[in-house]
């Protein structure tokens, strides 16, 4: 199974949705880390829209592959895990603090696995290229550290949370400036007049 260059260079042009999805996660874990009492009914809801929005950045990763990508609907899986996962926090939030560990860990380690498969394809077209698999394999962790260890504290689990979020979204913001980079020369290269 290959990960066609074409597909790459696409994959590239999106770079800032990368970032974009690196930032807010970023952001997410210094909120947990600078405001951690304000209660984990306020994680639900920052969890919810950070979940909704990357599942969003998902789905249009996925939309934009169709056609290119046989696996195309992995990405589109992803993002409606994500979606929904969000979902449940903001319309149920009293239901999703309760449960908010496993939904957070069953979303984490989906991720995971999802960005791991895609990092394994992606390094096909990109020599050394590892930020995705390390903020999948992060990922996994999590979510593994959050199903074996449940009744941690309040906040030693918001600690734990918003020191994911921080490592998560710098692999992503690293992959968006590799991809801005190969988006950069591919433009470049597009330039070029190869027939004289």
């Amino acid at each position: 199974m290959t990960f066609d260059l074409a597909l790459t260079v696409e994959l590239a042009r999106w770079w800032w949705t990368f970032i974009v999805r690196g930032i807010l996660a970023i952001a997410f874990g210094v909120f947990a880390f600078l405001a951690p009492g304000a209660g984990l009914l306020a994680l639900v809801f920052v969890f919810g829209f950070w979940a909704i929005f990357d599942g969003v950045g998902s789905l249009i990763a996925g939309v934009r592959g169709r056609g290119r990508d046989k696996n195309w609907w992995l990405e589109l899986l992803e993002g409606v895990v994500g979606i929904i996962a969000g979902l449940i926090a903001l319309l149920l939030p009293t239901f999703a603090a309760e449960v908010l560990l496993i939904l957070i860990a069953a979303w984490a380690i989906v991720t995971g696995v999802f960005e791991i498969y895609m990092a394994i394809r992606l390094r096909e077209q990109i020599e050394d290229e590892i930020w995705m698999g390390l903020a999948g394999l992060a990922s996994i962790l999590f979510g593994v550290i959050l199903l074996l260890f449940p009744n941690t504290g309040a906040l030693s689990v918001v600690w734990l949370i918003g020191a994911f979020a921080i490592a998560y979204g710098a692999f992503l913001v690293l992959l968006g400036w590799r991809l801005r980079k190969i988006n950069e020369l591919a433009k470049r290269d597009a330039a070029t007049d190869y027939s004289r």
